[in-house]
């Protein structure tokens, strides 16, 4: 790679990191905000948190049964995370904010080991654990690539991934580049969505992270149609809303996969 190749690459990975600080700044002062809403709440909240995180474990013992003694992992559990209340006796919860939120949310938080690290560089041998859990995180982070990376070298051989990860029309992906830039030039002009995110990503971008990577996918799950659907329930309260009944915008995009035998990331 030529210098001016190598000096942009390191400016885009500068930029890169510059934005995924920025966006666990947001979500920090997000959650200390939805913290003061808590008390006399914790039931409530709790039961909304278990009836996901048994949607989801109903969902993958649709393939094998999770052995009660699995070595269960979330990269990414944040405040209210599936780990939680997932029934596993073996469940750790990693997360870039994790003492952070054992503070706020001392009441779920406690249900699960949780240890602070980046999804990126995770502290924990290869084929450490039976069950990969990525819900919907890996676009507020440095290097989503990396991450998936990461979920698939940590997972036993026949062991389970479950990924999701919001997806969106393209246009959305320009936009998010867009406010990149000029953030990148120093214009402090910051609109939420894009500075929650370091990326957004396309059906083809998500569909990507996965790529010659030793799994099989099992499941495989577009909401595209979903998305458009309360779109157009939705009564409009600004522009873009009514530019995500054109085009889609938070589709949900799941995989659930397998890690194949005999082979290393």
């Amino acid at each position: 790679m030529s210098k001016n190749g190598n000096e942009q690459h390191s400016r885009r990975d500068s930029n890169r990191r510059r934005r995924a600080q920025r966006a666990l700044e947001r979500q920090l002062d997000y959650q200390q905000r939805k913290a003061k809403l808590v008390p006399g709440r914790e039931p409530e909240i709790i039961r909304s948190m278990t009836r996901s995180s048994q949607r989801v474990r109903e969902l993958l013992e649709t393939f094998p049964a999770i052995d009660s003694d699995a070595r269960v992992i979330e990269v990414g559990s944040g405040a209210h995370g599936l780990i939680f209340y997932f029934g596993a006796r073996n469940g750790i919860g990693v997360d870039p904010l994790a003492v952070s939120y054992a503070s706020l949310f001392p009441h779920w938080q406690r249900s699960a080991l949780t240890v602070a690290a980046a999804g990126e560089k995770l502290p924990f041998a290869d084929a450490s654990f039976d069950v990969v859990l990525c819900d919907n995180v890996v676009d507020h982070a440095e290097a989503p690539e990396t991450i998936v990376r990461e979920l698939v070298r940590i997972l036993a051989p026949k062991g389970l991934l479950y990924f999701t990860v919001n997806v969106h029309h393209s246009l959305y992906a320009v936009a998010a580049q867009a406010h990149a830039t000029w953030q990148a030039v120093g214009l402090p002009f910051e609109v939420g969505p894009f500075a929650d995110h370091t990326t957004h990503l396309t059906p083809k971008t998500a569909k990507g992270l996965f790529q010659d990577l030793p799994i099989r996918i099992l499941s495989e799950k577009f909401g595209i149609e979903d998305a458009k659907a309360r779109a157009r329930k939705l009564p409009p309260r600004h522009v873009g809303d009514r530019l995500k009944r054109l085009f889609y915008k938070n589709a949900l995009f799941e995989v659930i996969a397998r890690k194949e035998t005999g082979t290393s990331t």
